[in-house]
């Protein structure tokens, strides 16, 4: 009986293309619907984070809303209130507001 199960030759299973074909769909979909959106929404951030001037009006990813006051290396200073100044990191503003949105509040 052992002898009969040494002599069988394995069928040899030789990986194709089409084996292959939907871990490469995945990966497109991946690319499509998650990786480029995110890439391309950092590239928007990091370019409103360049233009950044004093004077802007700014919403933080914490929520506090201010005028940019001053403007650092890695910090911006956000008037939140008249006379009030506080300093938050420069990537945590989040989205410039159109002139005049605070004041309209």
């Amino acid at each position: 009986m052992i002898s009969l199960a040494h002599a069988q030759t394995a069928a040899s299973a030789t990986p194709g293309i089409t084996d292959f074909l939907p871990l490469i769909i995945i990966f497109v979909l991946f690319w499509f619907m998650l990786i480029r959106p995110q890439m391309k929404r950092a590239k928007e951030q990091k370019k409103m984070l360049t233009e950044l001037a004093k004077g802007d009006e700014v919403v933080t990813a914490s929520g506090q809303l201010g005028k940019v006051a001053k403007i650092g290396d890695n910090y911006v200073s956000l008037e939140i209130a008249d006379g009030v100044i506080t300093h938050v990191q420069k990537q945590s503003v989040q989205t410039l507001l159109p002139k005049g949105t605070i004041k309209s509040l």
